[in-house]
Parts: structure tokens; C-alpha cells; sequence
């Protein structure tokens, strides 16, 4: 039965993306912001929902490793995975703001993250601090926006649903990314534990990877759709509030303990994979993630993968 779950997730992450891809370019169209703007903040929020219960429920329940390296191994899995992968169907062109403010945000928030746990633990205080982070860095990202986009008219769609039901859109697919992802990581940790697997290598690898679905789910889609702000703002939001929202909440509500092997190779992993992206997405104006460059970034996440379960 677990593999017929895992069939079904895979099935409600995909209509769900879709259905968040519709609602946030809507919304972008209401609002006269960018739809890398939307990607950077509803979508991202939207899609790291999962991130989000399985981490705090982890920590709830005694499982720190999972807790933690679900968002250590999605982060990873969102740039090496979701973006090699989304590059490799249709090359993505990049935003300077991509480079400019939100990758180098993302970069700050993963290097603090890696100093806070130096100790080995993840404090309420530090969580406050991620918290508050994270707040600054949405507000300023819309009211730039809106600042940049206040006397532009051209070039915004008309939208296509009204904003009640682009924010019904939004809801109905941060409910079905949750419950296709709990279906699907519920299974795929059943499927491994069977083979004996540890937590860290649970949390680090499958369940990492199904939380990372909705992210796969929703950039494939945007890039289908050709709103490629989405696919590209979609990763780099939803890493930072993988940081800064989740574990900043959890570890407000809980004390999280790290283990020595997340400190010593997979954090250092994820902030090499984040660099990686940044020369992969240069020069600074007209960048673009070639076919080339997707299948790179997918070679590494298969490289990683194979060392985690080696090591």
C-alpha cells in the first residue's frame, strides 16, 4: 500500500502546484507586483508548507535529525533537484534581483544558520531572530516592488481570477501540497525504514525530497507556463523561508539538537550547492540556467544522495 500512497501523493502535489502557479501570477496581476515577487513569497510560502509540519512535528515527537534535515536536505534537493530539473525541461532565464538581493539574503540566512548551530543546537532566541528576518525581508521585498511597479501599467496581465478567488486558489493548493506531501513522505519513510535506514538519512534524503516535491511540482509548472520569475523566485523564497520560518519556529516552540555529521558535511553541502547556483546564474544581467547547467546541478544532487547513504 505504501507505494500506491506514494503514487497518490505525487498526484495531488502536482494539481496542487498548478493550481498555486494560477493563483499567485493572478494575484501579481491585482497587485502590480512582479510575478518573481509572488514567486519569492506566496509561492515559496505556499510550497514550503510541508517543510513546515513535518519539521515541527518531527522535533515534537523526538526526532531532531528529521527535523533538521528535512530542511537541510530540501534546500539542497530545491536548487540541485528542483532547478536542474526545471532547467533541463526549459532553460530559465534569470532576474538581476535574483542576484542582487535574494540569492545574497538566502546566502546570509544559510551562513547564520551555520553559525548558530556550531553549539549543536538550535536556540528559542535564535528562532526569534529568524523569525524577525524573515518579516523584513517580505515586507521589503513588496514594497520594492510596488515601489518599482507603482507608475507601470504595460506589461501586467489582466488577470484571470478575481483576487478572492486567486486567494481560494492559493489556500486550496497550500492544503492539498500539505496533505500530498504527509501521504507521500509517510510512505516514503515507511518504504525506507524497511530497508533500515537511519533518521538522519531518512530526513536528509526522502523525506527532504517529498517535502521538496511541491517546489518540483510548481517550477515545472511555472516553466511549462512559461512564467519563469515563478520557477527560479519559487526556489530561492522557499529556501530562505525554509531557514527562517521553519526552523525559526520550531526551534521557538522547541529546542532543536543537531548532530555532529549535519554540522560537519550536509550544511556544508547546502551552502556549496547555494554557491554553486550563484556562478551558475552570472553574469549579473541576461544570465540564464542552460540545459548544460540543470544537468550539472542534477549530477551533484545524485552525487550527494549516493554519499549520504554511503558515508
Amino acid at each position: 500500500m505504501d507505494y500506491l500512497y506514494l503514487f497518490i501523493g505525487f498526484v495531488i502535489l502536482l494539481y496542487s502546484g498548478n493550481l498555486l502557479v494560477k493563483g499567485g501570477v493572478a494575484l501579481s496581476s491585482h497587485f502590480k507586483i512582479s510575478t518573481l515577487v509572488v514567486g519569492v513569497t506566496v509561492v515559496a510560502f505556499g510550497t514550503s508548507a510541508p517543510e513546515l509540519f513535518v519539521s515541527l512535528g518531527a522535533a515534537l515527537h523526538g526526532s531532531p535529525d528529521i527535523a533538521i534535515g528535512n530542511v537541510i536536505g530540501s534546500n539542497i534537493a530545491n536548487i540541485a533537484l528542483v532547478l536542474g530539473f526545471t532547467a533541463i525541461l526549459m532553460p530559465l532565464p534569470v532576474r538581476s534581483n535574483s542576484i542582487k538581493f535574494d540569492w545574497p539574503f538566502m546566502m546570509g540566512a544559510s551562513l547564520l544558520f551555520y553559525v548558530f548551530i556550531l553549539n549543536q543546537k538550535l536556540e528559542y532566541y535564535e528562532g526569534i531572530v529568524f523569525v524577525i528576518l524573515l518579516i523584513v525581508f517580505m515586507v521589503w521585498t513588496v514594497w520594492k516592488s510596488r515601489k518599482e511597479n507603482r507608475d507601470l501599467i504595460i506589461g501586467f496581465k489582466t488577470a484571470e481570477h478575481s483576487i478572492f478567488v486567486a486567494v481560494l486558489l492559493i489556500l486550496a493548493a497550500s492544503v492539498g501540497l500539505y496533505f500530498g506531501a504527509d501521504i507521500l513522505v509517510g510512505s516514503a519513510k515507511n518504504i525506507a525504514l524497511d530497508f533500515g535506514v537511519s533518521e538522519r538519512v531518512v530526513g536528509l534524503t526522502l523525506v527532504a525530497f517529498g517535502t521538496s516535491v511541491p517546489e518540483l511540482a510548481t517550477s515545472a509548472v511555472a516553466a511549462y507556463k512559461k512564467e519563469m520569475d515563478i520557477s527560479i523566485g519559487n526556489i530561492i523564497g522557499s529556501n530562505i523561508f525554509n531557514i527562517l520560518g521553519v526552523l525559526g519556529v520550531t526551534s521557538i516552540i522547541k529546542n532543536i539538537f543537531i548532530s555532529q555529521p549535519i554540522i560537519s558535511f550536509d550544511i556544508l553541502i547546502m551552502l556549496g550547492v547555494s554557491f554553486l547556483l550563484f556562478l551558475l546564474i552570472l553574469p549579473l544581467n541576461n544570465g540564464k540556467l542552460h540545459r548544460w547547467k540543470g544537468f550539472l546541478l542534477l549530477a551533484v544532487y545524485l552525487i550527494y544522495v549516493y554519499l549520504v547513504f554511503t558515508k
